[in-house]
């Protein structure tokens, strides 16, 4: 029975990873759709967040504490309106942001190259420059390049999340002891 989950289990997991690459090459084939969806699924959050922020103002105890809940909805209210009413420049926000993301981890990583122990130094370098390039060659490309970078990045994400989980699926078949063996320790 114990080999039974576990088979499954792994199949699930190499199931998933496939379905995860999948969804990651549809997404690299139409990075516009795959951004706008992306928009539009942070507008409908940011409304969420507004609901809650509001509902929570009827239990926040002092009335500058309800004040701050109402102003912090509002303002969730009106980010997630605008995005929702415009996905374009939504999706063109979220380029900068992806932008702003590499140019602090390109500097973080080469600072901590740099200052950091002498273990990694070369990768930590490497990736560094690597995502201070991917700034600006989207800084470069913008707004061309909002149009297509938030899609193919998630896209590549998605892959690579895919295949890593599809290949470590296939190795590393997960044990469940049996009802009659007590686990070991350090066994799953």
């Amino acid at each position: 029975m114990a080999t039974d989950v576990s088979e499954q289990m792994t199949r699930g997991t190499v199931l998933g990873g496939i379905l995860l690459a999948g969804l990651g090459v549809i997404a690299l084939f139409t990075p516009f759709l795959t951004g706008v969806a992306l928009t539009l699924t942070l507008g409908v959050l940011l409304v969420v967040g507004a609901l809650l922020h509001v509902a929570s103002a009827f239990s926040a105890g002092s009335f500058w504490r309800r004040v701050w809940q109402v102003v912090l909805g509002l303002v969730y209210a009106f980010a997630g309106i605008s995005v929702l009413t415009n996905p374009v420049f939504g999706l063109a926000t979220l380029t900068l942001l992806v932008i702003t993301f590499f140019v602090v981890s390109g500097v973080t990583q080469l600072f901590w190259a740099v200052m950091g122990g002498t273990d990694g130094r070369l990768w930590l370098a490497l990736s560094g420059g690597v995502a201070l390039l991917l700034a600006t060659l989207l800084w470069t490309g913008f707004p061309v390049s909002s149009v297509w970078a938030v899609g193919v990045l998630f896209g590549v994400n998605l892959i690579v999340t895919g295949v890593g989980l599809a290949l470590h699926g296939r190795r590393q078949p997960m044990t469940v002891p049996s009802e009659e063996e007590p686990a070991q320790p350090g066994q799953v």
